[in-house]
């Protein structure tokens, strides 16, 4: 009798056990649904919208250089500073090319974006080829380098500008050892060798890896001085002279 007791008792703790495991897993599978939940950024008003838009590929160095710079100018004061965010095709989480996953403030398929005044295309490993045939993508990025105040780009970025028909008719440059490539598949284009970047009219394209500090430190200088651009970089620890660095401004 006591024998089939205990064993009662075990089996009812057994049942408890599994069912505070099964609570526990629910738990925790929410938890992990909490956590990447996509939260949209406060989009304070008189600032600058600055778009970076990604994508699985995207390259490291080409988002988060100018993604740092313009971030900061938050922190500096008498200036009209930049919110910054990301914008992607998809909800779930993008993956860079170097294994970074991010998962975007916007999607610009379903979502309510807000006025964006500076688009950013960091390169991404397939800007030469499978991203040019993404007609959402591109059409995207044409609608909104038509209204925009400056569309920036970087590395490979320039493929995707060419692409929407945001280079017509402009001076461009791209990372240098992609140039030729860049040459052959738009033929019409003026792109140029022997320079960081170039600023025609609203674009501002750059060589793209750690330049696209430079580049994005350029624009800071043109939209605030030479001060708050020497600032922003004092803080990154960047020796930050625009003479010193080979560039080339038209119709700005």
């Amino acid at each position: 009798m006591l024998k089939k007791v205990l064993m009662n008792r075990i089996l009812i703790l057994l049942v408890i056990s599994c069912m505070m495991s099964c609570i526990s897993n629910e738990k925790n599978k929410t938890q992990e649904k909490a956590n990447t939940q996509k939260s949209t950024p406060e989009i304070k008003p008189n600032r600058y919208n600055v778009a970076f838009l990604i994508m699985d590929g995207t390259f490291n160095t080409e988002l988060t250089a100018p993604y740092d710079i313009f971030q900061h100018t938050i922190f500096r004061k008498g200036i009209k500073p930049m919110n910054v965010f990301t914008v992607a095709d998809t909800d779930e989480p993008i993956v860079t090319f170097e294994g970074m996953r991010i998962l975007p403030d916007f999607n610009y398929l379903k979502d309510s974006l807000p006025r964006i005044d500076i688009l950013v295309v960091p390169s991404a490993e397939h800007h030469l080829d499978s991203d040019l045939e993404n007609t959402q993508m591109i059409n995207f990025v044409k609608r909104v380098g038509d209204e925009a105040q400056f569309v920036t780009s970087h590395c490979d970025g320039a493929f995707v500008l060419a692409k929407a028909g945001l280079l017509n008719g402009k001076v461009s440059t791209t990372f240098p050892s992609d140039i030729d490539k860049m040459r052959a598949m738009f033929p019409d284009l003026d792109i140029r060798k022997e320079v960081l970047f170039v600023h025609d009219g609203n674009t501002i394209t750059s060589a793209g890896g750690a330049k696209s500090f430079e580049a994005a430190l350029y624009l800071c200088e043109y939209l605030y001085g030479p001060e708050i651009a020497r600032s922003l970089a004092g803080g990154l620890v960047i020796d930050w002279k625009l003479e010193e660095v080979p560039h080339l401004i038209l119709n700005d």
